[in-house]
């Protein structure tokens, strides 16, 4: 009795290795499947610019080379290419964090083998020139909590999408890229807006796969959606994935892109980083 639907994988025509240098960018999910890598030692940088939830967004933060501006709100100084972690009541140490970011998104990328990138929603928050000017600011990857006003609110195109990653990618062709789709829904977009939001994501990303034959994609959002379609697989909010859902998930991505090799190292160092852990009672 089949009592599940499996989602077909085919594994990888390329293989991730101890030998490779990972780099992990986009929302929530990519700071999670990361956190996973880290414990089993694998070379990975995540998210320097922290959780970037938009295409846009993350395409700018691997272009960016300067400190962007900044603006003041509610006594922190804020980048509205970064995550609220980098905001500072001091705008030097904001400028220093920032700085250090950017230098570290660019040591990433150039020895980076391969790029995941995790893409979260495809709509968007425009700044508008009044109230906060910022000067080519355009799309945000962080409001931090500045009036509604200050922006203007809509959905990307998938035209769009692949117009800014196009360049990015052929900007470095040499590396693997895989791209997935956040399973976490934004609710507060609205379900049925949510749902058009990762069909805008879903289509973009096979344009680009269809365009690049250095690009692959890992489906986590079906596989939470069709094979793990019951409510214990969510956390409390309902809207985030359980742990064992990301396990089960990280287990699916190890299949299909880690050789049979790098999976015996990977328990081999998960059990070492679990004995690093541990903290004796005497």
């Amino acid at each position: 009795m089949k009592l599940q639907t499996i989602v077909d994988i085919k594994p990888s025509d390329w293989q991730i290795g101890y030998e490779d240098k990972i780099l992990m960018l986009g929302s929530c999910f990519s700071d999670e499947i990361g956190a996973q890598m880290k414990q089993r030692r694998l070379s990975v940088t995540c998210n320097p610019f922290g959780t970037l939830y938009n295409p846009l967004s993350i395409a700018q933060a691997m272009q960016m080379t300067e400190l962007p501006e900044f603006v003041q709100h509610d006594g922190l100084w804020h980048s509205m290419a970064h995550h609220g972690s980098f905001s500072r009541a001091d705008r030097n140490e904001a400028e220093t964090a920032i700085r250090q970011s950017i230098e570290t998104m660019q040591q990433a990328i150039q020895e980076a083998t391969v790029v995941i990138i995790t893409f979260g929603t495809a709509w968007v928050y425009e700044m508008k020139d009044e109230g906060f000017p910022v000067t080519g600011c355009g799309v945000v990857g962080n409001c931090h909590k500045l009036p509604e006003s200050c922006f203007t609110r809509r959905r990307l195109t998938a035209e769009e999408i692949v117009a800014a990653w196009q360049p990015v990618i052929a900007q470095y062709p040499d590396k693997h890229w895989l791209f997935t789709v956040s399973p976490i829904r934004h609710i507060k977009d609205g379900l049925h807006e949510n749902q058009l939001s990762k069909a805008t994501l879903l289509l973009a990303i096979e344009e680009l796969k269809t365009q690049h034959p250095e690009v692959s994609y890992f489906p986590s959002y079906e596989i939470l959606l069709d094979e793990l379609r019951d409510y214990r697989f969510y956390a409390d909010d309902l809207v985030h994935p359980s742990g064992m859902a990301v396990n089960y998930i990280w287990e699916r991505f190890v299949t299909a892109f880690c050789s049979t090799q790098t999976q015996n190292e990977m328990v081999l160092q998960h059990k070492r980083w679990k004995q690093s852990q541990h903290i004796p009672l005497h």
